[in-house]
């Protein structure tokens, strides 16, 4: 199995901006900016959640919001704010609120049909 990146640019505060190669990673729930990111876009921590990795290990990060542009669109996305030795993460809220899924076969990422039922 492969790894899939993608790069992407964050927007902050007062219109402060990073570009960043994203894994993406659809089984984690929201994306994560490594510290050095999200600081210089200056995001303030909105909240603090529990999260699981993928070893069982449970970890407390701050989260924000920031807005994100990919290839394929841009939105308004909640991300956790990384810490030291944390990686960018593409999660799967930021794909839905993007109208994205990971193509597991070719390993890209492919708009997905919006479904009213």
């Amino acid at each position: 199995m492969g790894l899939t990146f993608v790069e992407g640019t964050v927007t902050g505060k007062k219109g402060k901006k990073a570009t960043l190669e994203l894994l993406v990673d659809s089984g984690a729930l929201y994306s994560l900016l490594p510290e050095k990111y999200w600081k210089a876009i200056g995001l303030k921590p909105k909240r603090t959640m529990t999260f699981t990795l993928a070893d069982g290990t449970k970890v407390k990060r701050a989260v924000s919001e920031c807005h994100i542009t990919l290839p394929q669109g841009d939105a308004h996305t909640p991300v956790i704010l990384g810490e030291p030795g944390d990686e960018a993460l593409l999660g799967a809220v930021t794909l839905e609120i993007l109208g994205l899924v990971l193509n597991p076969f070719n390993r890209t990422l492919q708009v997905i049909q919006g479904m009213l039922a």
